[in-house]
């Protein structure tokens, strides 16, 4: 079985300065310091499990260190279940089972109680009432014609479908109606797309952090995710591995990846034009679909997205890069509309699938959406402006109460990505309901228990709910018994 393989330079890169603590050298053995470095990149979600570590000897070589050095380092992380060896080949990273046994033990969802509870596990924002309302009476008015049919559109109504075709046409993608279909939402598309481009035990590249929904789609298909990092404390230029996804891409013979470039969930970055470019020309040259999920791409807060990246596919085969989108993050969530945008073929392929889920999405919703798409831009700068207020609010309250947490603040998105001191994120996710404050626990959005020295925080609910969540989640921590550190700046990217 092909493994995706980590190189030692880019280990080394981000284990930094591993054997500093505070500025200061400690007084560890190098060794040790090494392992406890690995081992928080394992946590923090920048080492992903599966992959496999750099030989003693190239390691060695890099970090400029004694092969005894790595030998023993990583025989520590062997003993404390970190790591995987097996004759002949790289050791492999893992988690302990102690470990995996715990992040498998919480629910992602549990009850808020009732009065005092503020749900952060979800970045929605509650209905602009008078608009889906609006919406909805234009769509009730608009349907008799409908009336005269069977009612069921497996590539959805055409009218809705030219008005997401003109969308893409105004942003400079020429888009004809016939690759447009329309679906149950974006999660629904996505699992479209996974039925027909996918098999079981085929390898789907994601990045990492990702959409934790995303995620149990793959799963659910039979197929195996293979995490490339997203690593924000590099800016946004250079927070996607672009050569990473190459590397995987070549390595494990991917015939598909999901990312989502458009602030991108949970740290809202967003990859510049160049890094564009690239995704369409390593999609070409592996021969993987790239699956670009756009629901985000309205949520600009900062600064508007550069062209979508199936722009950048044109003069390399447009057939490689397919694009997800909906309504549910610039309307609102519980209007069960998106769609995909690919070649006829595909499209062809996905309605022919389609039956073994349902035989298409509801025609009022369809033309409720219709309505909101042609109503233009002005509603959602609304939102936008919500948005970057709660945003503001939700950073004042956390540099007050809980300083010494990081939190990476993108150019779009709904929410904040954090990380903390130490490694409590399920723990905290478990002990904060106490606390009136509902939790997604940062393991949620990696593969097998990463990222437990992140939380995701959206800023989707009023500044009173957030300053209440906030004032939650310190109680929380502090009921954790972990130790405060100095304050670090604040990732702006």
């Amino acid at each position: 079985m092909m493994m995706h393989a980590l190189g030692a330079r880019a280990v080394a890169r981000d284990l930094g300065a591993w054997q500093d603590e505070s500025g200061r050298r400690t007084s560890r053995p190098a060794y040790r310091a090494l392992a406890d470095g690995i081992r928080l990149l394992v946590h923090d979600g920048r080492v992903p499990l599966g992959t496999a570590l750099p030989s003693e000897r190239e390691f060695a070589s890099e970090l400029n260190v004694s092969r005894t050095t790595i030998t023993t380092a990583y025989a520590v992380l062997r003993d404390e279940g970190y790591l995987v060896s097996r004759q002949g080949s790289r050791s492999t990273v893992t988690l302990p089972a102690a470990v995996d046994s715990d992040r498998r033990r919480v629910h992602a969802h549990l009850p808020v109680p009732e009065g005092v509870g503020v749900d952060l596990s979800y970045a929605a924002m509650v209905a602009p009432a008078e608009e889906i309302s609006e919406a909805y009476t234009a769509a009730l008015q608009s349907l008799p014609p409908f009336l005269e049919t069977h009612g069921m559109e497996p590539v959805g109504i055409t009218v809705l479908r030219e008005a997401v075709a003109a969308r893409y046409r105004a942003r400079g993608l020429d888009t004809d109606v016939s690759q447009i279909m329309i679906t149950s939402g974006a999660q629904h598309a996505l699992r479209l797309l996974l039925g027909v481009l996918t098999a079981p035990g085929e390898r789907v590249l994601v990045d990492h952090p990702t959409y934790p929904n995303a995620l149990e789609a793959i799963r659910r298909v039979g197929a195996r995710p293979v995490p490339v990092p997203v690593r924000p404390e590099g800016g946004a230029a250079r927070a996607w591995d672009l050569g990473g996804i190459r590397s995987a891409a070549r390595q494990t013979a991917a015939r598909m990846a999901y990312l989502l470039p458009d602030f991108h969930n949970p740290t809202g970055l967003c990859l510049g034009a160049p890094g564009r470019a690239e995704l369409a020309r390593i999609a070409h040259e592996t021969r993987m679909t790239l699956v670009v999920d756009e629901t985000m791409v309205d949520v600009w807060l900062d600064a508007p997205p550069p062209p979508p990246v199936a722009s950048f596919a044109r003069g390399a085969g447009d057939s490689d890069v397919v694009t997800v989108g909906s309504v549910s993050k610039s309307h609102w969530g519980g209007l069960r509309v998106g769609w995909i945008r690919a070649n006829p073929e595909l499209i062809t392929r996905l309605v022919g699938s389609r039956s073994a889920l349902d035989l298409g999405t509801p025609v009022m919703d369809q033309l409720a959406a219709v309505r909101l798409l042609q109503r233009g831009d002005a509603p959602i700068e609304v939102r936008r402006e919500q948005l970057r207020t709660q945003r503001a609010a939700l950073l004042d309250e956390l540099s007050a109460r809980l300083p010494d947490w990081v939190p990476t603040v993108g150019t779009g998105g709904m929410s904040l990505w954090l990380r903390m001191p130490e490694p409590v994120s399920t723990a905290l996710a478990a002990t904060a309901p106490s606390h009136g404050v509902i939790l997604a626990a940062g393991t949620r959005f990696g593969v097998e228990g990463a990222f437990e020295r992140f939380v995701r925080l959206p800023y989707a609910r009023p500044v009173d709910e957030l300053r209440r969540a906030v004032a939650g989640v310190a109680a929380a921590y502090d009921a954790l018994g972990v130790a405060r550190e100095p304050a670090e700046p604040a990732l702006v990217v």
